[in-house]
């Protein structure tokens, strides 16, 4: 197998018509193979990739085969967060494993994917051809197979649209590629570019072992020292010379005690290490105790710096002890999974600008003193909120915006663009109902054929939403099709549940809310936090996560996050099935 054509570290990015940009992906730089015998999953060093990755071979056998072979793709294996974020230490534990059983059990729970970027060959060599030529065959190729494993890389012409969804996703990094570029096999070129998205971390100064001229950083965990990596590359000479003689008249060993700090620009920090870590600059600004754990992970996050942050400990959640700092955090890394839910929708908030259990109100207004980012909706004189940049949800958050709240539709149109009932208990206690309506409502969904989601509210109940192409259900359409579900369940089980109005009247039952499906009402978004004492989220889940262990109070702010990137998110393929969903089935029903 030949070598890859490799792009070049660059700083800045390349302007012009002759450019165009692809998102660089955190994964394992491979090429995929068809012939008429075989399909190989091929490193970039060689070495065969096909048993570690069966769910990309089974896509590509299962795929409908490209027209002409062999076909060679150069692309990378990744496992996705998010369209544009990609989880490297997962995919680095699917790398090492051998065991083979363990492998397609890994595989089926979170497969990995194959980021096709470019095509070699396709009956006949390609690698003479122009790049836009390459990618206009690539493209047809993977509209062709139509897999989700095997996917193609997005070009953007614009250098600003990548750019925003790169910092939205935290993403790795950009490639810039010449449209005319031909494809060189093993050549490190600059007619591709690549630009790192670094994050830049804090810690001081502690040893530098001669050997092999690594510096050892360091930060504070509580009263503790704790590492936060190495670094050796990035220094001027002048800088190494200076640090050098620091260390030789101001430690022992080549050990000092806390006292220089410096900035370290790198992909990731966790744990021991930094990946791919540089030196950035001095932080003579800094003292070594403002050097901690809680600011590099705040610094991983790459806040917007337009959004001014106000009194980060103040504490939003008493019982948890938890701070608008720790709110914001979790707010910052589920944006990308979160702000398709609330973009182009008027937004209803629920602000509790001192915390929860202290005063509350509603506001769906857009404030005049709103920044620019926070967009608006104009109605009948009326000034709506709306957030379509990150910048505008942490401003929001920053603000005390603890709930928000979406209509089913977006805010220019007339038409809903999902359905959702509402599963709503008595009480905390009675959880169990939601769990027995959801799973009677998912198996009358399968049998007409319709893809359902599921969540928790993040209080005591349950949502299970149903994503449909706009203008394709008026409301009063869709509010037949809940209708007659619903009605069903309560015949089947009166004295579980109830679609009686007043709580008075429903006793110990599940109110099953069809009536809340309509235009001007409102659900909580997923991945909304709720302002509960426990600090709860409105928590999206696979269907064989819908048992009796199910606990709402498990999902919180602290614990999201990690869920999603270890797991997937729930809701990945929310839009994908808009087109899938059986609407003429559901008109009958009403």
């Amino acid at each position: 197998m030949s070598k890859p054509m490799l792009p070049t570290l660059s700083v800045d990015i390349p302007m012009g018509n002759e450019w165009v940009y692809e998102v660089k992906y955190d994964g394992f730089r491979a090429f995929l193979k068809w012939t008429e015998s075989s399909i190989t999953l091929i490193s970039r060093n060689g070495q065969d990739l096909s048993d570690r990755f069966p769910e990309i071979i089974k896509a590509a056998k299962e795929a409908n085969p490209p027209d002409q072979l062999p076909v060679l793709l150069d692309g990378e294996i990744v496992i996705l967060n998010t369209p544009y974020q990609a989880n490297f230490p997962l995919l680095q534990k699917r790398g090492r494993m051998k065991n083979k059983t363990t492998i397609n059990r890994i595989a089926e729970k979170r497969p990995a994917t194959f980021m096709a970027f470019d095509i070699l060959e396709a009956g006949n060599k390609l690698t003479s051809s122009i790049f836009t030529e390459r990618k206009n065959q690539l493209n047809h190729l993977i509209n062709t197979i139509n897999y989700p494993s095997i996917q193609m890389v997005e070009v953007f012409e614009h250098k600003s649209d990548i750019h925003k969804l790169l910092h939205l996703h935290l993403g790795e990094g950009i490639v810039a590629k010449r449209k005319q570029s031909i494809y060189q096999k093993g050549v490190r070129t600059r007619q591709w570019l690549k630009i790192k998205q670094w994050r830049s971390v804090s810690g001081f100064l502690t040893s530098f072992d001669p050997k092999n001229d690594y510096y050892k950083v360091e930060i504070w965990q509580g009263n503790k020292r704790v590492p936060l990596g190495s670094f050796k590359h990035g220094l001027t000479s002048e800088q190494s010379e200076t640090l050098e003689t620091f260390f030789k008249e101001n430690g022992t060993n080549w050990e000092i005690s806390p006292s220089v700090c410096a900035a370290v620009n790198c992909l990731m920090a966790e744990g021991e290490e930094m990946r791919e870590p540089t030196f950035n600059q001095f932080r003579f600004d800094l003292e070594p105790d403002d050097c901690t754990v809680s600011k590099r992970d705040w610094d991983l996050l790459l806040f917007p710096e337009d959004v001014e942050i106000t009194h980060p400990d103040k504490i939003l959640w008493p019982e948890k002890q938890w701070s608008k700092q720790d709110y914001l955090m979790y707010i910052r890394a589920i944006a990308p999974y979160m702000m398709p839910f609330i973009s182009d929708k008027k937004l209803t908030l629920i602000r509790y600008p001192h915390g929860v259990g202290d005063e509350s109100f509603f506001q769906k207004h857009r404030a005049e003193h709103s920044p620019d980012y926070v967009g608006e909706w104009q109605e009948n004189d009326e000034t709506f909120i709306v957030s379509n940049e990150l910048s505008s949800l942490i401003w929001l958050s920053n603000q005390g915006a603890l709930e928000f709240h979406i209509p089913f539709q977006k805010a220019a149109a007339r038409d809903p663009d999902e359905i959702v009932f509402d599963l709503d208990p008595p009480d905390r206690e009675e959880f169990h109902l939601s769990i027995i309506a959801a799973q009677l409502l998912k198996h009358l969904l399968d049998q007409l054929g319709v893809h359902g989601f599921i969540k928790t509210s993040g209080n005591k109940g349950m949502q299970l939403h149903i994503p449909i192409l706009e203008g394709s259900m008026s409301y009063e359409e869709t509010r037949k099709f809940t209708k007659s579900l619903v009605d069903l369940l309560v015949k089947e089980s009166p004295d579980l549940f109830t679609i009686e109005r007043l709580k008075k009247k429903r006793g110990r039952r599940l109110y099953l809310d069809y009536v809340q499906h309509a235009e001007g009402k409102t659900i909580i978004s997923p991945y909304s936090a709720r302002a509960t004492s426990e600090g709860t989220v409105a928590t999206p889940l696979y269907w064989d996560e819908v048992t009796d262990e199910l606990n709402p109070e498990d999902f919180t702010i602290k614990n999201v996050v990690k869920r999603v990137q270890e797991i997937g998110c729930p809701f990945q393929d929310y839009d994908k099935v808009r087109e899938l969903q059986p609407i003429d089935v559901m008109r009958q029903l009403g």
